[in-house]
């Protein structure tokens, strides 16, 4: 039995620029941070006492015959690229699956972890976000960028480069006190609304070409914003700078946010907040505001009664949580399935 332990992210500024029509031609360049709230991915090979060789749990529980009526895609095609039979799934996590924390790519980068593990093998971080972006965007075919497997994989606050060649992970040296003055600045609130990010990531990229100048300056913060966070002028620039971003991300389609959003964040400014940006390809799930210690209360009053998630930052990306080695033969399973 294996368990994984992956971190959701959030992204500050670049995300846009992490699509690979965009990233191949212009390249591209994104800061996110992991922090610590998770999911956690059971795998084990399931007991050959049922008139089922599969059994997946998430929402829903699966239980198959074979991989290939797997319903859920990253688990079907993540099991046929390994090679993986016989197994029994668990999904859990501390906060909920659609709400712009990236937590599909979370379960994916999870899942890949604990079937190496299964299998007695150790992969690089890199190997599981490489691995993570072509089951995601190649085999199941879903609409995105990259960064939200590479930031899941690797944990920590990061620089993440796009280009022609692939990608850069680049660990932000930021002094003690300064990230912890960030993490005080920052408030996290569950808006409600959620939808699936591909959905908002089809609409963009639809819309990438006629607005290139729009996220070739939200590339250009990316630059910026390292220097705020490194050390360079008041931290408050930072939230100055999420609130520019977010006018500029409202552009790109009007599937990023809607009037419900816009109203709570409107409301949030009026109260004190500096900035602040939707998690994600947008239209919901959780509203990250930069706040000044001394006005959160305001602001809290302000966005009414949306749930508030205290967070801390986090670093070490994904890992095995269990580890207890199975006896398993691939050999002994089709035996079974020839004679039963």
């Amino acid at each position: 039995m294996v368990i994984t332990k992956t971190p959701f992210r959030m992204s500050f500024f670049g995300g846009g620029t992490d699509y690979e029509p965009f990233f191949r031609e212009y390249g591209g360049s994104v800061i996110s941070t992991t922090f610590d709230k998770y999911c956690y991915v059971t795998v084990r090979h399931q007991p050959r006492f049922f008139d089922y060789a599969n059994q997946v749990t998430y929402n829903v529980i699966e239980r198959t015959r074979s991989v290939d009526e797997i319903e859920h895609p990253v688990v079907r095609n993540a099991m046929k690229m390994l090679d993986m039979h016989e197994l029994r799934i668990t999904y859990d996590a501390d906060l909920p699956a659609r709400s712009g924390l990236g937590s599909s790519s979370s379960f994916t980068v999870g899942l890949l972890n604990g079937f190496y593990a299964l299998k007695g093998k150790n992969k690089s971080k890199r190997t599981l976000a490489e691995e993570a972006i072509y089951i995601e965007r190649e085999l199941c075919g879903e609409s995105g960028g990259w960064q939200d497997q590479i930031a899941v994989a690797y944990g920590g606050l990061n620089r993440i480069d796009f280009s022609s060649e692939g990608f850069a992970v680049h660990p932000l040296v930021v002094p003690k006190a300064r990230m912890q003055s960030l993490n005080e600045h920052l408030m996290l609130f569950f808006t409600g609304f959620s939808r699936f990010s591909s959905d908002i990531a089809t609409a963009q990229m639809s819309a990438m070409k006629d607005k290139r100048q729009d996220l070739l300056e939200m590339l250009k913060l990316v630059d910026v914003s390292q220097e705020i966070l490194t050390g360079k002028g008041d931290i408050c620039e930072f939230g100055r700078l999420l609130d520019y971003t977010w006018k500029l991300k409202s552009g790109l389609t009007s599937k990023v946010t809607n009037e419900a959003i816009n109203k709570i964040y409107a409301d949030a400014i009026k109260a004190g907040a500096i900035g602040g940006k939707l998690l994600g390809a947008g239209g919901g799930g959780f509203l990250l505001l930069f706040v000044e210690p001394d006005k959160q209360s305001a602001v809290q009053k302000a966005v009414g009664p949306l749930l508030r998630v205290p967070f801390k930052f986090e670093t070490g990306g994904t890992s095995i949580m269990h580890y207890e080695q199975e006896e398993w033969s691939r050999a002994d399973a089709i035996d079974e399935l020839v004679n039963v």
